[in-house]
């Protein structure tokens, strides 16, 4: 066995993260200490001071488990680009001359698609160079610009994960991730093979708050209550639950109490060492569940890239041929020691006492020394720290300081305020709320000669989160404008419109989290002259109709019975303000409709019948179908009723189904890796040759081939 054997046999690893510290007069741990130590896997000491924190930071310890993260996270960023980053459909994004983008400053505008070809090709670069380590610095700029500005161009886009992915890419722009298994480290032998604990630090922190402010925001009576992730139970994932428990009782102690429990404890169970390994099956398995359960991209797998970092920073060199014979050596010496209740293996316990005595004697009693296992020798911690290393712990204690205020900023931004707080993406709020969206109207109003036109909802846009954030409706609004006065000026004789003094009006039913239906925006206001500012409350932006949310345990006792009529029953919950009318066409597909009122009081008017009826709580009538009525609500509070209907066409249409069917049923398959991984090829295919094409394009003028957007 040779010397580094030796030191490595009685030194603690520097690279554990938990340095071993030799000093003469040890101080006694107070009560509050040990449980502190119990509990984090960290010294108290370290945090009693601003300089002791500073060092702790800056500490040495290996950088193998950062390399690791570094490889997969660049590995699942070159998948992602062309999925969720949008690189596979970049010539419908940025192809159409028309298509609105809603970026979070004005200035932000979207380039020409061979330009765009260009900036994700950057962008691609810059993930294979972070995966590979070659050039690193330059690699996480090349993919860290591309990413913000593609993050920032379009906010219906924006998720948790998007922003994650960022923050990660931005923290490791400032790392030494590539000093393990990198090109910089092999072109570069003599790179050291360590780093500051800081660098582990960031990304740790960062993963910590992803998921107890995931955990904080599931722990309201929204959450729950059960009403955000209804229904998923009947997934094939949660099929094991459902032997025990019922739909409704998985459905809210599975999916919902559980996984807010499990969102907000698994971080200090991963940190805690007594916990840790038994909390590692429950967060592998989550996140493998959740790529099942939901569309969320490389999400759960940087997750799962992450959960080696809570271990120690020198996992990796454990599977190291030394380490192993070392591993050996040890289990054989402990065995012996249990058999014969005496140590034999002398030669073992002489080199321990050997490599203590030259621990001990060749530095000042007063110093900290560990063994770096990363770089082969005796290190030495010093007291002091130096002017960059504190002046780069409190631009870390900002940046944490930031991100932990930034999910409960929302008092400061309050334009972006609607049913919920803030724009989605950097609040951790994951899957807390759910939304269906019935009914989508635009009305365009030529001021000339007072002519009503209707337009497409997504005829400029593939987007649909624009129809609950008051800033993107009225970005979609001014677009809507921009496109209509161009088309105007170009073709004016074949325009719908006289001029171009127009008004826009957003009519959009949307229910959120099994609430009644109702309307997100005033429809009476002109969005493209409506006031908007980011720090104040938007007026035209009306309010979730929290009055009524008794009611919801009712709305749920009623839809059963009506879904028990027949498979083709259906049911639909409506709220409205004061002194508005819901104009509703009923489709001749739909018989049996009738109207019930539950709360409030309401004015009933039929264009065919041209009669008029009052209808108050508990009330009913039957609605003839192919004509149109209106439902005025009247009084000083708001109304709230139900339509219940067949779908005649559904009906005829499914028995046909049914009868040319195999008994009746139709075969899914439960877990279709295959199906995804060729859908991951095509959508990688067609992103390598959009690149390819805004190349040559810019190069040599060669024609650029379109795809058409389908519309609904």
């Amino acid at each position: 066995m040779d010397k580094t054997t030796e030191h490595q046999s009685t030194a603690e690893n520097v690279a554990t993260g938990t340095t071993q510290k030799t000093n003469i007069k040890p101080q006694k741990s107070t009560t509050f200490a040990n449980v502190f130590k119990l509990c984090t896997d960290y010294d108290l000491q370290d945090f009693t001071s601003y300089n002791n924190w500073t060092k702790w930071l800056h500490r040495p310890v290996d950088a193998s488990a950062l390399g690791v993260f570094r490889m997969l996270y660049g590995a699942a960023m070159l998948i992602d680009i062309a999925e969720e980053r949008g690189g596979s459909q970049m010539d419908v994004r940025f192809g159409e001359a028309k298509h609105c983008h809603f970026p979070l400053f004005d200035g932000i505008q979207a380039f020409s698609f061979p330009i765009m070809g260009c900036v994700y090709l950057c962008m691609w670069l810059g993930a294979i160079g972070i995966m590979l380590g070659y050039r690193f610095r330059l690699s996480c700029l090349a993919f860290v610009v591309p990413n913000w500005y593609i993050f920032l161009l379009d906010k219906p886009a924006w998720n948790n994960h998007s922003y994650l992915f960022g923050l990660v890419g931005t923290m490791l722009l400032f790392t030494q991730a590539n000093r393990y298994c990198s090109l910089d480290k092999y072109l570069s032998p003599n790179l050291p093979s360590t780093v500051p604990y800081w660098n582990y630090f960031l990304i740790k922190f960062q993963f910590f708050i992803l998921y107890m402010y995931a955990g904080l925001k599931k722990l309201t009576a929204e959450w729950l209550s059960g009403y955000a992730m209804s229904s998923l139970s009947r997934h094939w994932v949660l099929s094991p639950f459902r032997w025990v428990l019922t739909e409704e009782l998985t459905d809210l102690l599975i999916v919902h109490w559980f996984t807010a429990i499990f969102d907000f404890s698994i971080a200090f169970l991963m940190t805690c060492g007594k916990t840790r390994v038994l909390a590692t099956p429950f967060m592998i398995s989550f996140h493998l569940m959740n790529s099942r359960l939901f569309i969320i991209g490389m999400f759960p797998w940087v997750c799962l890239a992450q959960v080696p970092m809570f271990y120690s920073c020198d996992w990796p060199r454990k599977f190291t041929l030394d380490n192993l014979k070392k591993f050996y050596y040890t289990t054989v010496k402990q065995n012996v020691m249990q058999d014969n209740k005496q140590p034999v293996n002398d030669k073992i316990e002489m080199l321990e006492t050997k490599t203590q005595q030259q621990l001990t004697s060749t530095h000042k009693k007063d110093e900290p020394i560990v063994y770096c296992n990363a770089c082969k020798k005796l290190v030495t911690t010093s007291g002091e720290t130096s002017v960059g290393e504190r002046i780069r712990s409190c631009i870390i204690l900002l940046y944490c300081s930031l991100q932990l205020f930034l999910p409960y900023s929302h008092f400061l931004t309050q334009g972006y305020n609607n049913w919920t707080n803030g724009l989605y993406g950097y609040s951790w709020d994951m899957m807390v709320h759910s939304y269906d969206t019935i009914l989508t109207t635009i009305k365009v109003v030529d001021n000339a000669n007072s002519k009503v036109h209707y337009l497409d909802p997504y005829a400029f846009t593939e987007y649909d989160r624009w129809t609950k954030y008051a800033d993107m409706a009225q970005q979609y609004a001014r677009c809507i404008q921009k496109n209509i006065e161009t088309e105007h000026q170009r073709n004016a004789a074949h325009s719908p419109l006289s001029s171009t003094n127009i008004s826009i009006y957003f009519d959009i039913w949307c229910s959120m989290n099994g609430r009644f239906q109702q309307r997100v925006f005033d429809p009476r206001v002109d969005l493209l002259t409506a006031e908007w500012s980011p720090f104040k409350r938007t007026a035209w932006s009306l309010p979730l109709l929290n009055e009524l949310n008794h009611l919801r345990p009712k709305l749920r006792t009623i839809a059963n019975e009506v879904l028990a009529w027949n498979n083709y029953s259906d049911v639909i919950f409506v709220a409205d303000f004061p002194g508005l009318t819901l104009d509703n066409y009923i489709s001749p597909d739909l018989t049996n409709v009738s109207l019930t009122i539950l709360e409030g009081n309401v004015r009933y008017y039929n264009d065919n019948v041209n009669e008029t009826y009052f209808l108050t709580s508990g009330k009913s009538i039957s609605l003839p179908s192919g004509n149109v009525h209106h439902v005025t609500t009247i009084g000083v509070k708001p109304s709230c009723y139900l339509f219940t209907y067949v779908n005649k066409t559904m009906q005829e249409e499914n028995i046909e189904i049914i009868e040319n069917s195999i008994d009746g049923k139709q075969m899914k398959s439960l877990l279709p890796l295959w199906q995804e991984f060729l859908m991951r090829v095509d959508n990688y295919k067609r992103f390598l040759q959009h690149m390819g094409n805004s190349v040559l394009y810019l190069l040599y003028d060669v024609p650029l081939p379109m795809a058409v957007r389908e519309r609904n």
